[in-house]
């Protein structure tokens, strides 16, 4: 199994580090990028379509997070979709327990599963290997 490419995309720089080191525990993956909301990630998303060797397999995505959101960021992923030549799989990521969002997360096709923090090693295994 080649390794891939995984984004984080969460406003909490606590949780950053601590995925960070799970995430390089896993040795699952070749570059991990991080982004303090979905503005940055869209943003460096522009920025690479059509660089299909620098477009993340894996996106983990926080719903809560200032300037750009979880959800805008899903409603953008749409616009720029087709322009992106690679299946990128994005996972919710979340503290919340609200139905509400667990429902809502399956009203996109792009989002793969809906994880409750904390993420350890084995999740991120699992998704390493289901993505």
């Amino acid at each position: 199994m080649s390794k891939k490419i995984i984004w984080v995309v969460d406003d909490d720089a606590i949780y950053q580090v601590i995925i960070h080191k799970i995430i390089q525990k896993s040795e699952m993956f070749s570059a991990f990028s991080s982004f303090k909301n979905g503005k940055e990630a869209v943003s460096a998303l522009h920025k690479i379509i059509g660089k299909t060797e620098l477009i993340p397999d894996i996106i983990l995505l926080d719903i809560n997070m200032p300037v750009m959101d979880g959800w805008e960021f899903m409603e953008e992923i749409k616009t720029i979709k087709s322009q992106i030549d690679k299946k990128v799989i994005i996972y919710i990521v979340s503290s919340s327990i609200a139905i509400e969002d667990k429902n809502k997360s399956k009203e996109f096709n792009d989002v793969f599963a809906f994880i409750s923090k904390p993420v350890n090693v084995k999740d991120i295994m699992m998704i390493a290997e289901n993505s």
